[in-house]
């Protein structure tokens, strides 16, 4: 592909603003949602919550993580954001920074993600971080995304495993906790980042990314959308049926369950790209809904549920 991005103008910044730049490489809004996923992972795989200290350390590991994936993902596709108005502005295709600098700053973040994780949870909690940066910038964003229209079905496991791994790094292991947000969060994936390629449908297709809009249409994404939320709903059930959560989070995830539902199906029947716009906003509320509640569950003694 040709090279789009443009030279990056000499380094004169001041400190404030490079420190900016470089918090801005890592996605921030993204990043709070992911750390906000992988809190009730805390309480739900040590029985309790840990203390602070060490709660702190786990999520600045999972943090750490999920910046190094931003940034490596940044550099990976730095000549396709330029096609995009969404990603144009980014620090790589505007040229605020130049792209070797972003290589070393996300590999810096991968070491001291993997570091960290591995001297807070031992060696389960550093493979688990360092398999999910590699499966995201090299499977995902520098082989799958421009192979299928499947990426982000796919892709969407690295986007998933901040519970993973929280739990590995408080624990050292792997249990249904975890796994079962984890299982949410992939399935929820699809719905979310589909409705954003159905209202940017054409700068996808200038990027040369085959999302699933450019392959099967519009309608056949938005069915497809209604498809993984109505599998989503049992899941995000799961919880209360292994224990690990109350009646609380579950009778609040069987309506937000509906209600996303709903926000589905007058998407197939709008057909139009303010309703996909107004289906991925409600997807992001609807992830932090329930994820909320499950923190507010674990909150209340388990005598008073």
């Amino acid at each position: 592909m040709t090279t789009l991005t443009a030279t990056a103008a000499p380094d004169t910044r001041s400190l404030p603003a490079t420190a900016r730049l470089l918090w801005d490489m890592t996605r921030p809004r993204v990043l709070l949602l992911v750390l906000f996923t992988a809190l009730p992972a805390l309480a739900m795989a040590g029985g309790g919550w840990p203390e602070l200290g060490l709660s702190l350390l786990v999520l600045t590991g999972t943090a750490l993580c999920g910046g190094a994936c931003s940034v490596l993902n940044a550099y990976v596709e730095r000549d396709s954001d330029a096609h995009m108005a969404r990603t144009r502005q980014r620090p790589l295709p505007a040229a605020s920074m130049a792209p070797w600098h972003a290589l070393l700053y996300g590999l810096a973040l991968s070491v001291a993600s993997v570091a960290l994780l591995g001297w807070v949870g031992g060696a389960v909690a550093a493979v688990v971080g360092a398999v999910n940066i590699l499966f995201y910038v090299v499977v995902y964003t520098a082989w799958l995304k421009r192979r299928t229209p499947q990426n982000i079905v796919i892709g969407g496991a690295a986007g998933a495993t901040a519970p993973i791994i929280a739990e590995a790094a408080l624990t050292g292991q792997i249990t249904s906790a975890s796994l079962i947000l984890f299982l949410i969060i992939f399935t929820w994936t699809p719905p979310h980042f589909w409705a954003i390629a159905l209202f940017r449908k054409d700068e996808y297709a200038a990027a040369g990314l085959p999302m699933m809009p450019n392959v099967v249409g519009d309608q056949g994404t938005r069915w497809r959308m209604l498809a993984y939320t109505l599998v989503l709903i049992p899941i995000t059930i799961a919880p209360v049926w292994v224990g690990h959560l109350g009646w609380l989070y579950g009778a609040a995830a069987v309506a937000l369950g509906g209600w996303f539902t709903w926000h589905n199906v007058r998407v197939i029947q709008a057909a139009n790209h303010d309703q996909d716009r107004a289906m991925f906003k409600a997807s992001i509320l609807y992830l932090f809904l329930l994820f909320g509640i499950m923190l507010v569950d674990l909150a209340v003694p388990t005598q008073l549920l």
